[in-house]
């Protein structure tokens, strides 16, 4: 009987369980960013696609530009905070949605990879007349800041790794999922399953506002009809994510680095996927960060002990005069 009731309840009520979640329009069209947002016509792989970006402009500008690249559960908008601080120090900052994410373009045939993307952003910079600029990339954006570097390497004056994924070679450790497996798993998500996962990977202590907004934003994506194109989208990208390492090539890196490293963090792809034991060994972030700073030649290593992944939220006055400190040099 109480099964049935349950039943019932969701039938009639689909937020039932969801904490009165918005449903959210395929490209956030009915979610407001901190800054007015424009757009730019990417023409790749046979379609017209839009890439959705904020440029906020210093009103003293010191003449340089920062590139904010976006993690992969995120979009420009959680950077809100570290636009306002920076934009007060006198930079110029430039904040995509990079395609397939946030307000920009969910294709239905896309083959992802970090040049393409990378390709994107370049093009971006160039209608807008920026000829150099600081790369700041978070988690997945980390290795797409990488891959921009390693093509750009004239354009980015300095690289900026927070908390970024691919500091080890999941492939090593981990079978591997086909699209079609990623994209299953995509279909079962709800909020419950969305918020577990960001608290127990993302955050310490307790469940805040804060944080519960990001995980409302993706759980309002799941409400949508036509949420099976996201998910499709969201299993590409995990296939870049996972086929497309960018470790074996820090060592080529000629640009200043910053690796801006909160070391409680355990972030690893296909985690669940491998024994405890394996699990364990993964997503090390107070061992990745040393690791890699010894690979690439012009590396300075900031360590945020006991933060996680998400440093410009979870500890936003100890990340930010981290990350002031280091630009100022």
């Amino acid at each position: 009987m109480k099964k049935l009731l349950f039943l019932i309840l969701l039938i009639s009520f689909p937020n039932f369980g969801q904490e009165n979640i918005e449903v959210r329009e395929i490209n956030l069209e009915n979610y407001e960013y901190p800054y007015p947002i424009d757009f730019f016509e990417v023409q790749a792989q046979q379609e017209k696609l839009s890439m959705a970006y904020m440029f906020i402009k210093a009103e003293r500008s010191n003449g340089k530009t920062i590139t904010l690249l976006h993690g992969k559960n995120f979009n420009g908008a959680y950077w809100k905070t570290t636009i306002d601080t920076l934009t007060a120090e006198g930079y110029d900052v430039l904040v995509p949605d990079q395609i397939g994410f946030g307000k920009s373009t969910k294709p239905k045939h896309f083959q992802y990879s970090f040049q393409q993307l990378a390709l994107n952003t370049k093009k971006l910079l160039e209608s807008l007349n920026i000829p150099s600029t600081v790369v700041m990339g978070h988690s997945m954006g980390g290795m797409l800041a990488t891959r921009f570097a390693l093509m750009y390497p004239e354009t980015t004056t300095k690289l900026i790794l927070l908390n970024p994924i691919g500091l080890e070679d999941w492939k090593l450790k981990v079978p591997y999922q086909s699209i079609d497996e990623w994209y299953a798993n995509e279909l079962d998500k709800n909020y419950k399953a969305i918020k577990e996962y960001q608290q127990e990977n993302y955050y310490d202590g307790d469940w805040n506002e804060e944080y519960a907004q990001w995980a409302k934003l993706l759980a309002g994506w799941t409400l949508n009809e036509n949420y099976p194109l996201i998910a499709w989208n969201t299993a590409l990208t995990y296939d870049m994510i996972f086929t497309q390492p960018v470790v074996y090539e820090f060592h080529e890196l000629v640009i200043p680095t910053l690796l801006l490293i909160g070391t409680r963090d355990r972030t690893a792809l296909g985690k669940n996927l491998v024994s405890q034991d394996v699990s364990a060994s993964m997503g090390r972030y107070d061992q990745l960060g040393k690791i890699t700073a010894e690979k690439i030649p012009a590396a300075s290593l900031l360590e945020l002990k006991d933060v996680g992944h998400l440093p410009h939220i979870e500890a936003f006055p100890l990340y930010i005069s981290s990350l002031l400190e280091y630009l100022k040099n």
